[in-house]
């Protein structure tokens, strides 16, 4: 794939790279090189991610019909942070090149959990219980766009202090 062209008329973000953690300066027709930093950064935050959903889950247990609590402040929980950390990164850190792997990738990557809110969904419905399930996937859906837009707001006047 070649690279780029920050000035093509079709891009909608012309000069912006299209992920932050690839630079201009690389080859992208060359073959992937492994960054060990960088998959050391992610395995690291994946595995404390998975502890703190795991703590959440056992704290706040799910029965059969109720209303998946655990999952749903996790997922909310995890998209107020996320926006949050992608304000800081960009605004604050961006020549930290590990803080996106292990914090957003990693961390937080491995504390949200959309496939288990996924499945939750799908066993309520299946179950019958469609207003349960209705007010999940839905819930959840609202509930995070709104946390990500507080989490984007809220940290930049933050750091604009």
């Amino acid at each position: 794939m070649p690279a780029r062209d920050p000035h093509d008329s079709h891009d909608p973000f012309p000069g912006f790279p299209v992920d932050p953690d690839v630079t201009a300066s690389e080859d992208l027709a060359s073959p992937p090189r492994i960054h060990v930093d960088i998959v050391c950064a992610v395995a690291a935050g994946g595995a404390l991610g998975a502890l703190a959903r795991d703590a959440v889950a056992r704290a706040i247990p799910h029965q059969g019909a109720g209303f998946p609590w655990a999952t749903f402040l996790t997922n909310v929980t995890g998209c107020f942070l996320i926006a949050a950390l992608m304000v800081l990164v960009v605004e604050r850190w961006p020549d930290r090149h590990l803080v996106r792997p292990f914090f957003g990738t990693g961390i937080l990557g491995g504390f949200t959990t959309f496939a288990t809110y996924a499945v939750e969904g799908r066993v309520l419905l299946a179950t019958g219980h469609p207003v349960t399930a209705g007010a999940y996937l839905a819930g959840t859906l609202a509930a995070g766009l709104v946390a990500v837009v507080a989490g984007l707001r809220l940290t930049e006047q933050v750091i604009s202090r």
